[in-house]
């Protein structure tokens, strides 16, 4: 393998988990403003019945439902923030090797 090419693999490996903490991050706030848009929408729409089970029992599911969302989002930046340490080292380490080779050849 050549260096170049390990090189541009970790620049490639770093800009993808760029990529995606950018998505993720913005599938993070539209979960989390849908979530706040339908507090305000069910407290607006049934007033009254607030104190009822019946209410509370329904915006529980309507937020459950959106949960896995934000978890799997949230894992989702973790697994980038890894992709982009490893990539990080491996552009460090072909850099290393750049340097090795040319001391040796002056």
């Amino acid at each position: 393998m050549e260096i170049q090419s390990a090189f541009n693999s970790g620049v490639q490996g770093f800009q993808k988990a760029s990529e995606t903490v950018t998505q993720e991050a913005s599938n993070i706030a539209e979960s989390t403003a849908i979530e706040d848009a339908t507090a305000v929408q069910a407290a607006a729409t049934a007033p009254e019945p607030e104190s009822a089970d019946s209410s509370t029992g329904g915006s529980l599911d309507s937020s459950a439902g959106s949960t896995p969302d934000l978890n799997q989002s949230l894992v989702n930046l973790k697994v980038a923030e890894y992709q982009a340490k490893a990539s990080v080292e491996v552009i460090k380490t072909a850099d290393e090797n750049l340097g090795t080779l040319l001391d040796v050849s002056v």
